[in-house]
């Protein structure tokens, strides 16, 4: 037999479908988990360990430790995590990601089919969204394991080709040939799961032997940290040593394993003997062997490790958004004044968040080019800015009034109200980020006026956000003055704008459509972000006179 003879359509067809379920079934439990796995990231990230923990389990979760590394990467790139912290989460995700291989170890191609009609009746006849995410679960789950058994008809017959069993001979004799293959196909296929699956249908039609898989499994570890690599081009110092790290660590890892090789090998062959391991699970038994025992000698060097990716990836960190709720608890705050003192402290962290999200949604707003990892940056701060205004809100409404004097009871409706229109300003922000996405994913642009009367009415909001901050710390009315001059400015910027827009439009300079669309509406964006920068003045106005 050659190789001209294997039906590598049929091969083909399978890897699709088996590339499909596993991102179907990856979708379905994401959407099933919702917006709990990124808080729970955010939470209870604080120490390495507790990192490594949510990164197992999360990945186990989403079954894709690409699409958790490249989260985490956003969060190091939004400011809103340190490396240490994204260590552990990337270490731990190495660990869920064995999660995948133990599945297809269980060799349950029998239920697929059934499986999946059921999965996909629901999806016909179910309204409820939990239900539906389930339903996707179910279908990815058995096609990830039907394409299996296509895919194993064709893979069965390589067996018998020559040159085939000649590199798998050689597997066997050179151990790093298998290593490169599994860098190589796992950067292309940007998934150690689906590569480590291939191996797995490899081993159990008798193409390769065992020797030769070991070696491959260390390799996929080396190659899924492509996506770590992707997810941090064209971003900050931290989010390049948050990739450099996870490179790092897998090769470190690999190093370790190639040690240990034979003697990995001789313990996997004993488990076998002794207990009867399927080969699939046999694979399976040594991806989770291997993560496990060097994510247990790592680990402890995590700080050194650390320090060494800092060495060798040099710059200033961009500043971090230490976005800490753990102080806003009322009931360490019997007396009044130092409450109020930590919610002041709090609001102008908020402002802060606020503020950078506006620079970076005019910096995405400009660019030539979509940039996805920004927009998903801004995304990121804005969760941050939503979970702040959330803690301050509940701390404020929860302090004891019967100790509070009037003054007090009118500081804290006053901090309400500026959390409340510092969280709408970030909200508004994010809808000019997603007019911008709209443009920059129609590639389309705007005039160079136009972007001349954007920047325009960002510059003056940043200029009204500090002033209102001034008035609200200082409370001088030469700064209150001022902000109302600064909205009637920004009034007639917007007005002027708008007009401009319209003549453009007229004059057919306007050429894209999409960008004409949205125009208008970025405008009254940014026109009601500058009526909350002076809401928030006119509140400590009322208030205070």
């Amino acid at each position: 037999m050659t190789f001209a003879d294997i039906q590598w359509g049929q091969f083909l067809g399978g890897l699709g479908l088996f590339l499909f379920g596993i991102v179907l079934m990856g979708d379905g439990l994401k959407s099933f988990a919702g917006d709990k796995l990124r808080v729970y990231i955010d939470k209870y990230t604080s120490k390495p360990w507790q990192g490594l923990i949510i990164g197992t389990v999360m990945t186990a979760v989403i079954q894709s430790s690409s699409a958790t590394t490249a989260i985490c990467i956003g969060f190091v790139r939004a400011g809103l995590m340190s490396l240490e912290q994204s260590a552990g989460i990337i270490i731990g995700a190495n660990i869920g990601t064995t999660i995948t291989a133990f599945l297809i170890g269980l060799n349950v191609d029998a239920i697929a089919v059934y499986l999946i009609f059921i999965g996909a009746f629901a999806l016909m006849f179910v309204s409820k969204k939990k239900s539906q995410d389930i339903a996707r679960i179910l279908v990815g789950f058995g096609i990830l394991f039907y394409s299996l058994t296509v895919m194993s008809d064709t893979l069965s017959k390589l067996a018998e080709v020559p040159e085939f069993i000649a590199f798998a001979e050689s597997c066997a004799r050179n151990p790093f040939i298998g290593l490169f293959g599994g860098i190589i196909l796992t950067m292309a296929m940007q998934s150690s799961s689906a590569s480590i699956g291939i191996i797995q249908l490899f081993y159990e039609t008798g193409a390769i032997s065992f020797i030769g898989v070991i070696p491959f499994l260390y390799g996929a570890n080396i190659g899924t940290t492509i996506t770590a690599i992707l997810a941090s081009i064209g971003g900050n110092i931290s989010a390049i040593r948050a990739a450099v790290l996870h490179t790092t660590f897998n090769v470190i890892g690999t190093i370790i394993g190639m040690v240990l090789l034979y003697p990995l090998y001789d313990l996997m062959i004993y488990l076998t003997n002794t207990f009867g391991v399927a080969p699939m699970m046999q694979i399976a038994i040594t991806h989770i062997l291997f993560n496990v025992t060097t994510t247990i000698v790592v680990f402890p060097f995590i700080k050194q490790l650390c320090a060494f990716i800092r060495k060798i990836v040099p710059g200033q960190e961009p500043k971090r958004l230490s976005i800490d709720v753990n102080e806003l608890d009322p009931r360490n705050f019997p007396i009044t004044a130092g409450a109020l003192s930590v919610a002041y402290k709090s609001l102008v962290q908020l402002k802060e968040v606020v503020y950078d999200n506006l620079k970076a949604t005019e910096e995405y707003l400009n660019a030539k080019e979509n940039d996805t990892e920004e927009l998903e940056n801004i995304k990121e701060r804005e969760g941050a800015i939503n979970k702040l205004d959330h803690a301050i809100t509940n701390f404020l409404t929860n302090l004891s009034s019967d100790q509070m004097s009037q003054d007090s009871a009118d500081d804290v409706s006053l901090y309400l109200e500026v959390a409340k229109n510092l969280e709408r300003i970030g909200d508004l922000s994010i809808n000019v980020a997603e007019f911008a996405e709209m443009v920059h994913e129609d590639d389309d642009h705007f005039t160079p006026q136009a972007y001349s009367e954007l920047n325009d009415m960002f510059a003056k909001l940043y200029l009204m956000l500090e002033e209102a901050f001034e008035y609200l710390t200082n409370n001088n009315v030469d700064d209150y003055e001022r902000i109302i001059v600064h909205e009637s400015e920004l009034d007639k910027l917007e007005y002027e704008a708008r007009k401009n827009h319209f003549k453009r439009m007229v004059k057919k300079e306007c050429t894209g459509a999409v960008a004409s669309s949205v125009y208008a509406d970025m405008l009254s964006n940014l026109e009601r972000m500058g009526d909350h920068c002076c809401n928030i003045a006119r509140y400590s106005f009322e208030h205070r006179n």
